[in-house]
């Protein structure tokens, strides 16, 4: 597996500003996979990430990448952010490049990999323009090519769609699978979607309210593209809402 939660548990503060974020969370994440961890607000999905990323440490239990624990952050894993963290006053191939720069990278590859990557997420045309004078879709893909220019292992995602109009979150799902699919990395992505986790996952970690447990871990099985309006998509969304229903009332009556 590339990257394995064992037993993680998490808090947060002490005595009466204690809050139990994760408990006893176990998931398995196979190399090159495309995997969704789902769930409500606050269930702890963006902490379980961040631990993945090495941002945060368990109270209990372990991460690991492929096999060794994770002590840090590292090279070999990339973190998208809901906001759009470039620089503002670099042009997108000043964004790219100085990613690049901070990994020794410099000369002519540099450009030429800055270029592909501009190119993999569809910017070509736009390499001088400011990220000010983007779309919010447009800046987010700027994001992933910063990010898959250092040429990671695996890329995690904070619910990058988050902050798009229903249009544009539609066509950033179908170009984030589509580069998921050409580059063959392993992308884990947190979103409190039903709909954006069928669409675009092999995946799906289901967490309960917080605390966050794993309810329940689904591999859709359908092939891609698939559509928001598909009979199996929309049969699917109503199951995890039912599982996620009945984990909120177990939760709310004990």
């Amino acid at each position: 597996m590339k990257l394995v939660a064992e037993g993680v548990s998490k808090v947060f503060g002490d005595g009466r500003m204690r809050v139990h974020a994760l408990d006893d969370v176990s998931v398995q994440i196979p190399e090159a996979e495309m995997v969704c961890i789902l769930g409500p607000s606050g269930c702890g999905k963006t902490t379980l990430l961040s631990m993945f990323g090495g941002l945060e440490w368990p109270t209990r239990g372990r991460v690991l990448i492929d096999g060794r624990e994770i002590r840090g952050p590292g090279s070999d894993r990339a973190m998208v952010f809901q906001e759009y963290t470039v620089f503002p006053w670099k042009t997108v191939r000043k964004n790219v490049k100085f990613a690049l720069r901070l990994k020794g990278i410099t000369g002519s590859p540099q450009d030429d990999i800055a270029d592909h990557f501009i190119r993999l997420v569809g910017l070509t045309g736009f390499e001088d323009r400011f990220p000010g004078q983007l779309s919010g879709g447009m800046r987010q893909r700027l994001a992933l090519a910063t990010c898959l220019s250092i040429d990671p292992e695996v890329l995690l995602l904070d619910e990058p769609l988050g902050a798009c109009d229903a249009f544009t979150r539609v066509r950033l799902q179908e170009e984030t699978i589509r580069i998921w699919q050409e580059t063959k990395k392993t992308f884990v992505m947190v979103t409190h979607s039903i709909s954006e986790a069928v669409v675009m996952a092999q995946t799906i970690v289901v967490m309960t309210p917080r605390p966050g447990r794993v309810e329940r871990v689904i591999r859709p099985g359908f092939a891609y593209p698939r559509r928001h309006t598909d009979a199996a998509v929309r049969e699917l969304e109503e199951e995890i809402m039912q599982v996620l229903s009945r984990a909120d009332d177990g939760r709310t009556s004990a």
